[in-house]
């Protein structure tokens, strides 16, 4: 076979977000369905970990190639609040908004990805402004990390995106940054084994599965694909909260 053929860049955005949701589909199966402490379990979730940095990455790619970064953030703030009730569906089989009275209301958290992506995109556009100084850049991204961790991957995710969005470009650096930002969560099975962390840790081994998306952007060819499926993930990801949600609660 021609050695030229091998080291085509095959991968487009397509491929990259279809991969993610479907990682995403077993992951959270594995979640509803599947103890953690069996080797299945274990299989399913360490696919499951491709998902977030394959979001994170190409949330980056469409902040740089977005003819409107304005309907871009406008997008990402609306499903993250549509995602809100499926995803504390998914997690307690309850809605998130309790009425103890006429003037107490209580939104329970943590909340979706969505909302920690959208967090991630306000960070980059903070990160480049160029009306802000240093000083206050480093003030209001403190801040959007506090922040996000009342979403799903908390400051992790936020800092993949800066990571992404910063380097972007320089696939290199962007591993580079990918890793160090991940080593603390890919250390943690070591930890729970010398029992600095508490914890069972094969049920960690799963992380490792961060590292599998490396080789898949490294074939990333920076382009489209053949459909534009920008509003695919934002409806399917509610959308199987709620099915996973109700088949687990309601119908097993």
């Amino acid at each position: 076979m021609d050695k030229a053929y091998l080291t085509v860049k095959r991968i487009d955005s397509n491929h990259l977000k279809i991969i993610a949701i479907v990682a995403m589909v077993i992951d959270h199966i594995a979640y509803a369905f599947v103890s953690d402490g069996t080797i299945l379990g274990q299989v399913m979730h360490t696919i499951g970990r491709i998902t977030m940095p394959i979001m994170c990455f190409t949330l980056s790619e469409g902040y740089h190639k977005t003819k409107s970064i304005k309907k871009y953030i406008i997008r990402l703030f609306i499903f993250a609040i549509i995602s809100h009730i499926p995803y504390q569906f998914f997690s307690t089989g309850k809605l998130p908004i309790t009425f103890d009275s006429l003037n107490d209301v209580y939104i329970k958290f943590p909340t979706s990805v969505i909302y920690t992506l959208f967090i991630g995109v306000i960070s980059l556009i903070v990160w480049n402004s160029k009306k802000l100084n240093k000083f206050l850049k480093t003030i209001i991204l403190l801040i959007l990390l506090g922040a996000s961790t009342l979403g799903d991957w908390g400051i992790t995710c936020v800092l993949w995106v800066l990571v992404f969005g910063i380097f972007y470009g320089d696939f290199k650096k962007q591993v580079i940054g990918y890793l160090i930002v991940a080593l603390p969560l890919l250390l943690m099975p070591g930890l729970m084994i010398l029992n600095i962390v508490d914890g069972a840790w094969w049920e960690e081994i799963c992380i490792f599965g961060l590292l599998i998306p490396i080789p898949l952007l490294s074939h990333y060819n920076k382009k489209l694909g053949g459909y534009n499926l920008k509003w695919l993930f934002y409806i399917f990801y509610p959308l199987h909260l709620l099915v996973i949600g109700y088949i687990k609660y309601y119908v097993l």
